[in-house]
């Protein structure tokens, strides 16, 4: 049975799960339950590996007010642009399922080729496109029909994945083959690749849409790529004083509306390294919990929270001071992170 399991608040304000649940893909079912919620609070969803949950986080108290029961080995999770539905990556299942941020109902599941790892959403909130890492494909899924659309060979092991604000570029990440595959979304066909470090994780492009950020795990760097020429403009490094440097593994990352600042997790360093976008400086590095890989800031970008998979927890980082504020315990292996404003929160 699926369950959802809740935690106490000191202003509550009752939220009631539907118990039907419309084309369940499997036998699992849904008890009655009952959250509650501060008055100013985003949620924040976040995967967990090794329970095959995504628990969900109040941002005013910082508790995890309910876990709920997905698919085998969620990873990605990602909030469609009108906040009224999260999808989420089950790897080991071979699906993204989608569920209704309403009453926690998981209404429907994708084709996603095997073993997805990243998607992203296109910007007109219709087609999905997702990483298969043994594949060596990207799927390009239509949401309304729930059909393949399209499947691009890319490079061996295909992780991360991105799309550009104006939604002309898909990013797809490939491990293996250490490039970033240029998809024009008007053709579904790769136009350009980027040679990067070795084993690319996260790409992000800039609110402009003029850089793309890729991080390289085991190559310890960051590349800047300008998107015109799809050339690398600027490659980033990390030092941490006292942690060797094949710790130092640079995965998901979060740029600033304000064009100012990147953060960048540094894996098993457990560290987030706080780099200046305009001159490329690291101007600081944050501890927080062990063998963090991707992060969310809040939508006025005042917190910042990052997943630690090995320390089986989330970190809340104070923007302003650059410091890790709170530590919140969530499931096993947390990965994946999407955070809900607080006026999408379901009354």
């Amino acid at each position: 049975m699926r369950h959802i399991r809740t935690s106490r608040f000191a202003l509550p304000c009752l939220q009631k799960v539907n118990l039907s649940r419309a084309l369940i893909p499997s036998a699992l079912g849904l008890v009655l339950s009952s959250t509650t919620c501060t008055v100013n609070a985003h949620w924040v969803y976040v995967s967990n590996e090794k329970d095959d949950t995504v628990s969900v986080i109040d941002t005013e108290t910082n508790e995890v007010i309910k876990t709920l029961e997905v698919g085998e080995r969620p990873r990605g999770v990602t909030l469609s642009h009108d906040y009224s539905r999260l999808f989420v990556c089950a790897s080991d299942s071979d699906t993204v399922q989608v569920m209704d941020i309403s009453d926690d109902s998981i209404i429907f599941e994708l084709p996603s080729g095997e073993d997805p790892e990243q998607f992203a959403l296109h910007p007109d909130n219709r087609h999905l496109y997702i990483a298969n890492e043994d594949d060596a494909i990207a799927t390009v899924v239509d949401i309304e029909s729930r059909k393949v659309i399209a499947q691009i060979d890319v490079g061996v092991e295909p992780e991360g994945m991105a799309i550009s604000h104006d939604g002309k570029y898909a990013i797809v990440t490939s491990e293996t083959s250490n490039m970033a595959h240029w998809i024009d979304t008007a053709t579904q066909a790769i136009v350009a690749n980027t040679l990067v470090d070795q084993r690319p994780r996260d790409a992000e492009f800039s609110p402009d849409d003029k850089e793309l950020w890729v991080s390289s795990e085991i190559g310890g760097t960051v590349s800047v790529i300008d998107t015109e020429t799809k050339e690398i403009k600027q490659k980033i490094s990390f030092q941490i004083p006292g942690i060797s440097r094949d710790l130092i593994q640079p995965v998901g990352m979060e740029l600033t509306d304000d064009g100012l600042t990147a953060f960048v997790a540094l894996g098993p360093s457990n560290h987030v390294a706080v780099v200046n976008r305009e001159t490329f400086d690291v101007e600081d590095y944050i501890l927080v919990g062990r063998r963090v890989w991707h992060m969310a800031l809040t939508p006025e970008q005042d917190k910042l929270y990052t997943t630690n998979g090995v320390s089986g927890d989330v970190t809340m980082v104070d923007v302003v001071s650059r410091k890790a504020i709170q530590t919140i315990k969530v499931g096993r292996y947390p990965w994946g992170i999407a955070i809900l404003p607080k006026d999408k929160i379901p009354q």
